[in-house]
């Protein structure tokens, strides 16, 4: 018999609670005591604890870093690892990013897909486990992480108080199994605005994203200026200008996507800084745009950064400018990359560096994420790949990613899995827009339903 259906049942219940945590804009702020985040992840957290409770789950809120919903009994635990906390609302939206809005079949608000949607999820499987009854092998866990969008050391602190399960997955990816996830590493690259023409530049507001819009204020000699609005005119689909007692101010619009998978993207930052170099020399560009403009450009494969790499396992390495910001005294720019399973990120890290500072540029290492690499005859794979089938009639595929998700802190006990599906558009859109279609939605809410069956009972 097929568990899965039983979740069906709680689909307006579902979409309820969703709409309240959704309305709490969870975006990671200024740590606060006792919010390490944060006023609004701590009160999403407790938000959706506060849901376990009511439902007569056992929680627990590990210093607002993390917390937990649990059911069952049994020595060892199980998991699912979610996140809610959101990324900045963004532009460009068509409805208030902070009210679930239903058009069609389409639920729109920030966090509805990435990954309020999947936590909500989640935690009425745990409930529906409980309304059935169900005898567990384990106790099983919906773990709700409050930083995971900036990387934090959210499940870091967690496990030092709880216990590591012994499997788990999370919910924050694509379908089927995600047992390949490439490096994470992330640069910042700083020094002193020394352009002679720019006095400001600002392009991005996280580095896990293709910034979509970026703007610079010129103050250049009439013969530049005019050049520059040519250039403009001439590619009026990306570009467009004003003029103020300021100078001269030069927009640009691009196509924002995720940093995993920039080559889908269209960055604005890089087109400005590219634009700008057709008409100033380095001297005039300064240290920060031209290292841009020679050894970044365009490019999301790192090639002229001299990093350029790939592996059979998950494929090449991706790069992504995510934030550049020029002012009166700093100039400095953030950058996302993903490298394979099988390479080194300090190596990479040390190579940028070098470079970097040929232009007279320090590089900070940001972080550093290790590849995640789990064997496909793992057994919670087989486990995995078995809730799938129960519902879709059809074996899972196993894929390799750029993205970074909770299964990096679970030191090779968990993959993603879940919640979007091969033929769906990206619905996370980190601009705007963000949506979830609900056929899609609730075919997840099966497959998440059977496989925490499974892990909550199979031997």
């Amino acid at each position: 018999m097929q568990f899965g259906k039983q979740i069906l049942n709680y689909q307006e219940e579902i979409l309820q609670d969703l709409k309240e945590l959704v309305a709490i804009p969870s975006v990671v702020g200024k740590p606060e005591p006792d919010m390490p985040f944060g006023k609004l992840p701590a009160a999403a957290l407790q938000k959706i604890l506060t849901r376990a409770k009511e439902m007569g789950l056992q929680t627990a809120n590990v210093d607002n870093y993390a917390g937990h919903a649990e059911y069952g009994t049994g020595k060892d635990s199980a998991a699912v690892l979610v996140h809610i906390d959101v990324v900045p609302a963004g532009e460009g939206w068509d409805t208030d990013p902070f009210t679930t809005t239903l058009q069609g079949n389409h639920l729109y608000g920030r966090g509805v897909a990435d990954d309020k949607g999947a936590a909500i999820v989640a935690l009425y499987c745990l409930k529906a486990l409980k309304d059935a009854g169900i005898q567990t092998q384990r106790r099983l866990r919906v773990i709700f992480g409050s930083g995971e969008e900036i990387a934090s050391n959210d499940l870091k602190m967690y496990f030092k108080k709880q216990e590591m399960p012994v499997f788990a997955f999370t919910p924050d990816s694509e379908y089927g199994i995600c047992n390949r996830e490439k490096g994470i590493l992330r640069l910042d690259l700083i020094v002193e605005n020394d352009s002679t023409v720019v006095t400001s530049f600002d392009a991005g507001t996280v580095v896990n994203a293709v910034p979509c819009h970026a703007e610079a204020t010129i103050n250049c000699s009439t013969e530049q200026k005019e050049a520059l609005k040519a250039l403009v005119e001439k590619d009026s689909s990306i570009f467009s200008y004003s003029e103020n007692e300021n100078g001269l101010h030069i927009s640009a619009k691009g196509l924002s996507c995720h940093a995993m998978q920039p080559q889908d993207g269209k960055n604005a930052a890089a087109h400005l800084a590219l634009l700008l170099g057709k008409v100033f020399s380095d001297q005039e560009l300064g240290a920060l745009l031209t290292f841009v403009k020679n050894t970044i450009g365009l490019e999301t494969n790192g090639n002229s950064l001299k990093v350029r790499q790939s592996d059979v396992q998950s494929g090449p390495l991706t790069l992504n400018l995510g934030i550049l910001h020029m002012d009166n005294h700093i100039s400095s720019a953030g950058i996302d990359i993903r490298y394979p399973v099988t390479s080194d990120g300090k190596a990479i890290a040390k190579s940028i560096t070098a470079t970097a500072a040929g232009y007279g540029i320090a590089c900070k290492i940001h972080g550093i994420s290790e590849p995640l690499f789990i064997p496909e005859d793992a057994p919670f794979i087989e486990l995995l790949k078995e809730g799938y089938s129960h519902v879709m009639g059809e074996n899972p595929d196993l894929y390799a990613t750029g993205g970074g998700t909770y299964a990096r802190e679970l030191q090779g006990r968990g993959v993603a899995f879940g919640p979007f599906f091969p033929e769906e558009p990206d619905r996370r859109l980190h601009n705007s827009n963000e949506n979830i279609d609900l056929t899609y939605f609730m075919k997840h809410a099966q497959i998440c339903m059977e496989t925490m069956y499974l892990m909550a009972t199979k031997p």
